[in-house]
């Protein structure tokens, strides 16, 4: 089973859907799904993120699409909405990073609760969440 997503004017992904497989050779399948919307249409894998296929297969356009996704041209990639005005984009991986690591995990409270962080854009750190 194959994913495409349709682009709108912008490369904003507008919506992922389940095709053919490229395998069957009845028709360049992007093209045929575009020609269909009257959109541009891109393959997009479900097991690739980050630029590595889970399954040890192909990884295709660095992540699996997502609606409200970028496609960017130049990079042939997949890129997420930025989450943060602060996150700089990782040219490896297609995602954002932030500049402050995460807080060490395993990190516990008095009760023995794994204590969780959540970003602040505001103070650019890490906050403790319960």
């Amino acid at each position: 089973m194959a994913h495409y997503a349709f682009l709108d004017s912008n490369s904003i992904v507008t919506e992922v859907i389940v095709g053919q497989e490229e395998s069957n050779l009845q028709h360049d399948w992007e093209i045929y799904y575009g020609n269909i919307r009257n959109q541009v249409c891109k393959r997009t894998s479900y097991n690739t993120y980050e630029g590595t296929n889970k399954n040890g297969g192909v990884a295709l356009r660095k992540n699996y699409a997502g609606v409200g996704y970028t496609y960017d041209s130049v990079r042939d990639a997949f890129i997420p909405p930025k989450p943060f005005p602060s996150w700089i984009l990782n040219e490896t991986t297609c995602n954002w990073d932030c500049s402050v690591p995460y807080p060490t995990t395993g990190v516990k409270d008095e009760n023995g609760r794994v204590i969780m962080h959540q970003w602040e854009e505001s103070s650019l750190s890490w906050v403790s969440v319960s």
